[in-house]
């Protein structure tokens, strides 16, 4: 079965116009004063949130940098 009439470029669009992806915002990392995404170890201190600081140092997260 075929649509019963073709749908205009500006339906379409207005359909569409609430689908563009918004900025990502970061958060400052209250140890180190960077900013980093939410929900994600700072690259500088290894801060998540308050009592969860992460160490890895194959990604050089959280440890002492040359």
């Amino acid at each position: 079965m075929l649509p019963p009439q073709r749908v205009s470029k500006g339906r379409s669009r207005r359909r569409r116009s609430h689908d563009a992806l918004s900025a990502i915002k970061p958060a400052i990392c209250p140890v180190s004063g960077m900013p980093k995404r939410n929900h994600r170890a700072c690259a500088e201190s290894g801060y998540v949130r308050p009592g969860l600081t992460i160490k890895v140092r194959k990604l050089g997260i959280g440890v002492e940098r040359d």
